[in-house]
């Protein structure tokens, strides 16, 4: 990997995770720790982190946490569209979990005109949003912060789900690579979102298509681990057709949803 393309998958690391180590960094990326540290000190010049002691931290966070923003906030008008066409999938007196993520905010913001729900979230800002709500029973749980997606991750966050059985889930990717993967920048997640599927009646990915071909550093698996797609108009019919032959039925957000049946 060359040094460029290395700095580039540190920061998307960073940036999904909040902080991270040298020493991590290191076995992760199979360098030394000088040369962990050299990268750090680029990507610290190009005001993207600070370095601290063993590691460095995104620069951005104290005004995410502050202000309760996202990372990820870029595509809004087409998670916009899928998270209206997710919230219409959820009836009256469900269970369902909501991922963390902006895509997965967008569900939580079009789900408030519902009635006597059951949400479980690992995301703390989605708490929050599906709070105003009286009628909506609310678990959120526990793990280790991380404040990039302003939500809890980790093996406490993925235990949280091993005795729960919810209808739906509603679940986000940081990419769905050439293979048809699901892939994420950072690895906290991976054992979380793998409970969550375990524990859900049904799973809606729910992803914008600019995530297509889009390979993260870490793999949840292939693409037929969900039920249900739904994505905006630009999805190409080719990747539509292959999602399809691995079992993944598909919804056009912006066609609606009435192909849900």
């Amino acid at each position: 990997m060359l040094a460029e393309q290395r700095r580039r998958r540190i920061l998307e690391l960073i940036q999904e995770e909040g902080s991270a180590r040298v020493k991590f960094l290191s076995k992760i990326f199979e360098v030394s720790e000088p040369t962990i540290r050299q990268d750090l000190e680029r990507l610290e010049a190009d005001d993207f982190v600070i370095r601290s002691h063993g590691g460095a931290v995104l620069k951005t966070i104290p005004q995410q946490v502050r202000t309760q923003s996202l990372q990820h906030s870029e595509n809004l008008d087409k998670k916009a569209v899928i998270g209206r066409a997710a919230a219409s999938l959820v009836s009256d007196g469900e269970s369902i979990i909501l991922d963390s993520g902006s895509t997965a905010t967008e569900v939580a913001r079009n789900l408030l005109g519902r009635q006597n729900l059951r949400i479980i979230t690992n995301a703390l800002n989605i708490a929050l949003i599906v709070g105003a709500n009286p009628t909506f029973e609310v678990l959120v749980t526990g793990g280790e912060f991380k404040p990039p997606t302003l939500s809890l991750t980790g093996e406490k966050a993925a235990s949280f789900f091993s005795q729960i059985h919810v209808h739906k889930l509603f679940l986000a990717t940081g990419g769905i690579s050439e293979n048809d993967d699901l892939t994420y920048p950072g690895l906290s997640d991976i054992p979380v979102k793998k409970a969550m599927i375990q524990s859900a009646g049904e799973v809606f990915l729910v992803a914008d298509s600019t995530k297509i071909g889009i390979h993260s550093f870490a793999s949840l698996g292939g693409i037929e681990q969900v039920d249900w797609l739904i994505i905006d108009s630009g999805i190409t019919p080719e990747a539509r057709e292959r999602f399809e032959r691995r079992g993944v039925r598909v919804i056009i957000a912006d066609q609606g949803a009435a192909a849900y049946a």
